[in-house]
């Protein structure tokens, strides 16, 4: 089985910041295998750098939209980035 290393860029806008997004983010990227960070911007968004084997990015990613996270977030913006080189473990990042 070949397991292709992918990383993805999701921008989430809504109700996002001061509701523990960020916390419950990285408890739910316990249960995966994936690197990364999530951290606030200065415009409202939260931003969410997730790298890992293509299962379990979008296994995570799908986690978060199911969560209790789902009824903050009123959009999401996916994008394709490099893989995360160096990351290790999921962080919350300032």
């Amino acid at each position: 089985m070949i397991f292709v290393m992918i990383a993805r860029q999701v921008f989430y806008e809504g109700r996002v910041q001061g509701v523990g997004f960020r916390y419950t983010v990285k408890r739910i990227a316990t249960g995966f295998e994936v690197v990364g960070e999530v951290r606030n911007l200065a415009d409202g968004r939260v931003e969410l750098k997730a790298g890992g084997e293509e299962e379990e990015v979008t296994a995570f990613l799908e986690a978060i939209g199911e969560s209790e996270l789902a009824g903050h977030i009123r959009r999401s913006e996916v994008h394709v980035i490099p893989p995360l080189e160096g990351a290790r473990g999921f962080e919350i990042t300032f």
